[in-house]
């Protein structure tokens, strides 16, 4: 899934809306550092401007916090 997500082959709103383990399960932090163009300062730099704990798992997310990460990183079209 991560690999997937860092090829372009998803975006980050196909990763949250997944309803699998693999998904729920993925720390916040190891999601953004898929994300294409996206390391690991740049990831905390975005967990911490958004109030999201690196150890955070994607299961964990609030709907303001996942509105917030889809409109930083909006899916490609």
């Amino acid at each position: 899934m991560l690999a997937a997500l860092k090829a372009g082959r998803l975006s980050l709103l196909d990763v949250l809306d997944r309803d699998d383990d693999t998904a729920r399960q993925t720390r916040a932090l190891h999601l953004l550092q898929s994300l294409p163009g996206i390391g690991t300062v740049k990831a905390r730099r975005h967990l911490v401007d958004l109030g999201i704990s690196e150890t955070r798992r994607v299961q964990g997310l609030g709907e303001r916090q996942r509105a917030r990460l889809i409109e930083l990183f909006p899916p490609r079209t």
